[in-house]
């Protein structure tokens, strides 16, 4: 049998009855696309949680407080809760730990902000000027807080563009007005760049003030929530991570590192410990999806033996003028995976609207990529071959003696 006659035949009997081959194909385009649908929602999530990390700066390494506990008790108040790390802190890790690029002590809490009748609930970080380069922070309009605003906690704000849209407007142009934070009034200096997020994780919705003017007149204390570090680069990460936690261990004068009352985190975890969360999320959905495709392939086969009984005469015929066994196991063969091969190409399809449709109506960030793609080919022609390899075997082991008396 050559190629031509093989695929002429193979269209012929699956187009004899079209409405039996087409509920067949269905169970593996609803798997396909199913599979394509769900591995994309999962990859668009990790990228974007990727991006939301990547966005807070480059080589961080962050030392927040540790938790704060009961005198004489062991129960903890949660990660971030004491209030251990100073000004004195950043100063001595700027001057103290080599492979760093700059330090940016900050204090960091939520404020009502007040201006013109509006009003708006967010971050107000209190810093200082090199938060900008650690923190990857660009001025839109105006300026950013300088060295003499942390001198002299000078009541000056900069607001993220998107506090900047609820408070005056979008687009508006608010630099020379003044809002109020906490009942003080504060004159805004400038507008930051859009950087994207959504949520606590906004870094757009955000007000920055000099830090001493935060500590002065919102916190009330001398603490700083948290001390960003940006390394040179990223494989000097776990060097500089090592010599903060020494640094401040012995200026805190802690002698064992489990009773610690800070944190250091390294970017680079924190990117790991999402991927593998966000990773094991896409393996779950994608693994529920591909039932479907189990399903498929065992409706795949049960069409299969169903025409390989109904056309057993033909198989005794076809066996008694000569025909091998060979070419009938193949035909039966080809015709499970062009099954299985179309319904493949219909379930990437489905897959691609499916992901456009929840990008649509949920604004979850999806992402196909060509390996789902690939895969979902390779799958669908490998059901085709283990679901149709029994009924093709079978076929070719009929007796042509027997299959000529099938009635």
């Amino acid at each position: 049998m050559t190629t031509a006659d093989l695929i002429e035949e193979t269209y012929f009997s699956l187009t004899i009855n079209k409405v039996r081959s087409g509920l067949t194909v269905l169970g593996i385009v609803i798997g396909i696309g199913s599979v394509i649908a769900m591995i994309a929602i999962g990859q668009g999530a990790q990228n974007s949680i990727q991006s939301s990390i990547q966005s807070i700066g480059s080589n961080l390494v962050l030392v927040m407080p540790g938790a704060a506990r009961g005198a004489g008790v062991q129960v903890s108040s949660g990660r971030g809760s004491s209030q251990t790390l100073t000004q004195a802190d950043a100063d001595a890790i700027g001057k103290s730990v080599t492979g760093i690029k700059a330090v940016a002590p900050e204090v960091s809490k939520r404020y009502q902000i007040t201006s013109r009748g509006k009003n708006t609930n967010t971050q107000v970080i209190g810093t200082v000027p090199t938060y900008m380069d650690v923190r990857n922070v660009q001025i839109d309009s105006g300026n950013f807080v300088t060295d003499s605003h942390v001198r002299s906690a000078a009541k000056v704000a900069v607001l993220g563009p998107t506090a900047r849209d609820d408070l005056f407007g979008v687009d508006a142009s608010p630099v020379g007005q003044t809002i109020r934070i906490n009942r003080i009034e504060f004159k805004i200096v400038g507008v930051t760049k859009a950087k994207g997020g959504s949520g606590f994780s906004n870094q757009d919705d955000m007000v920055f003030v000099p830090l001493t003017t935060a500590q002065r007149y919102l916190s009330g204390d001398t603490y700083v929530s948290t001390i960003s570090v940006e390394a040179q680069s990223q494989d000097l990460m776990a060097s500089v991570q090592q010599q903060i936690t020494s640094l401040i261990l012995t200026r805190h004068k802690i002698s064992d590192p489990q009773l610690a009352d800070f944190n250091v985190l390294n970017q680079s975890d924190i990117v790991a410990a999402a991927t593998s969360v966000t990773g094991i999320f896409t393996i779950l959905l994608a693994s529920i999806a591909a039932i479907s495709l189990l399903v498929g392939g065992i409706g795949i086969m049960n069409m299969m033996l169903t025409t390989v009984t109904e056309r057993t005469r033909e198989i005794g015929l076809r066996k008694a003028i000569g025909g091998k066994s060979r070419d009938i196991s193949i035909q039966f063969l080809a015709e499970a995976v062009m099954l299985t091969f179309s319904g493949g190409v219909l379930g990437v399809i489905l897959g691609w609207l499916l992901t456009l449709a929840v990008s649509a109506f949920t604004g979850i960030a999806t992402s196909i990529s060509i390996t789902s793609v690939l895969l979902a080919f390779g799958v669908s022609a490998g059901i085709g071959v283990v679901f149709g390899y029994y009924p093709a075997r079978r076929a070719s082991h009929l007796n042509p003696i027997e299959a000529l008396r099938y009635e």
